[in-house]
């Protein structure tokens, strides 16, 4: 653990002590520090800070061929525009996760299974050798996720289970802060899945076996669009309207207006979240005659968005974590046999 701050070295280590699958084999106060004892001490995992004396956590990431063995590394950012950013490129100079820094004492306590599902996925998470690109057409299907609060892990163990690209373009809502934080989830996705991943921009296409993160500060709105061999499609537009359950963005937007465009070619699926977000958009994708599904309440750190579908009859199917990506191919299958049909 590298962190100038002895509070979050010390409460961070107490965390992960309670567990007996992790052995914290030291800790740094600095960049130069940790330099030291990566050589030393040949830790498997690292969670390094961005801010400090002497050297920050970028430099470490830059002198990482220095270190004859280089532990995956999860980045602590601060929820600010300068962390978003730097976090973004931390991300470009090898960094394997990240995780938003809580500003308050009473808020860090609360990272604690959260911070133990990045570091053990971090062991577990293979990258693809090489990413399979497919060829731009317009998608015709669509898969909707959402997810907020310990979502992020969630998502790196859905798409490394998916093997080739879908038969549908995939839309990642997931409740984060302003700021270049979606820029870094959509980096790291891009890592573990084997479709490219990228962060949503105002007015593209949805493509085929194309997964987009939708952009923090605006709601990643679908509407129709035909290309000009008078295909229909779906576009995702930019919304800067007023946040929907306290949001922004918020997955009750991508959900519903989805649902519009693609009826009964699209799933939605609900992962780990807070709150009622999600609930109502799941009930519009089911009416329309789409797919729906989440994750089962064991798996999630958090089961109020999943409760929220519940509630208004917008759930079809419960499932373990790692079983929702092979569901999800299987339901693309059946709406390509019923075409077909």
């Amino acid at each position: 653990m590298v962190d100038d701050s002895l509070f979050m070295r010390t409460l961070v280590k107490d965390m992960l002590e309670k567990d007996p699958e992790f052995q914290v084999v030291g800790t740094a106060i600095d960049g130069l520090d940790a330099l030291r004892k990566i050589r030393d001490l040949s830790p498997d995992i690292m969670t390094l800070d961005i801010e400090m004396p002497r050297l920050d956590g970028l430099s470490v990431l830059r002198k990482r061929s220095e270190c004859p063995r280089f532990p995956k590394t999860l980045m602590l950012s601060s929820l600010t525009t300068t962390g978003g950013e730097m976090t973004r490129k931390a991300m470009e100079l090898g960094a394997d996760d990240f995780m938003l820094k809580p500003r308050d004492v009473r808020g860090v306590r609360g990272i604690d299974r959260e911070l133990r599902d990045k570091l053990k996925n971090l062991t577990t998470i293979a990258y693809p050798g090489k990413k399979q690109t497919p060829r731009q057409e317009i998608a015709g299907r669509a898969v909707f996720i959402g997810s907020s609060a310990g979502g992020p892990p969630m998502l790196d163990i859905l798409l490394s289970s998916v093997t080739a690209p879908l038969d549908a373009a995939m839309v990642i809502t997931q409740h984060m802060p302003e700021g270049g934080f979606t820029a870094s989830l959509a980096t790291r996705l891009n890592r573990v899945s084997c479709m490219p991943v990228k962060e949503s921009e105002n007015g593209e296409h949805l493509m085929k076996g194309w997964v987009y993160v939708s952009k923090a500060g605006y709601h990643s709105v679908i509407t129709g669009m035909l290309n000009d061999r008078g295909r229909r499609g779906g576009m995702i537009v930019h919304a800067r309207s007023a946040p929907v359950h306290s949001v922004r963005p918020a997955v009750d937007k991508t959900f519903s207006s989805g649902a519009t465009v693609f009826g009964d070619q699209c799933i939605g699926a609900i992962l780990s979240g807070m709150g009622n977000d999600g609930g109502e958009g799941m009930a519009a994708i089911r009416k329309s005659g789409g797919k729906t599904l989440v994750c089962r309440e064991e798996d999630c750190l958090v089961w109020g968005m999943a409760r929220s579908a519940f509630t208004r009859d917008g759930v079809e199917i419960v499932l373990p974590l790692g079983e929702i990506g092979g569901q999800i191919v299987k339901m693309l299958e059946g709406m390509q046999n019923n075409v077909r049909s």
